[in-house]
């Protein structure tokens, strides 16, 4: 369902069928690098473990299925520290990258 700002929201769907975390975004790989950021993050991103995402969008029956990955990555160089404050006492990120693999729909009695 789409909200009034136009978001959707998208429930971390896990292998028992529970539900333990929600993402938003406008479009279902936006919610699905948001849930990719909270994996374990590896030192690079050659070495980051890919897991596999599936979030069904609520409302729906839709399950979009993601292989996700996370790892470390320094922070970038602050040019003017007024803009970029937070970053200043940053030395490292976490970065995610995702991968569609399909969608599934789900039939629950």
């Amino acid at each position: 369902m789409v909200r009034e700002d136009g978001k959707r929201n998208f429930a971390l769907r896990e292998e028992d069928g529970s539900e333990p975390s929600e993402f938003s975004g406008n479009m279902p790989r936006q919610a699905a690098l948001k849930a990719a950021r909270t994996l374990d993050p590896a030192p690079s991103e050659d070495e980051a473990e890919r897991i596999t995402l599936r979030l069904r969008e609520k409302g729906t029956k839709k399950v979009h299925e993601y292989e996700g990955w996370a790892w470390k990555d320094s922070a970038p160089e602050v040019d003017d520290a007024d803009d970029d404050f937070w970053l200043n006492d940053l030395n490292d990120i976490t970065k995610a990258n995702v991968s569609k693999q399909g969608i599934e729909y789900i039939d629950e009695a």
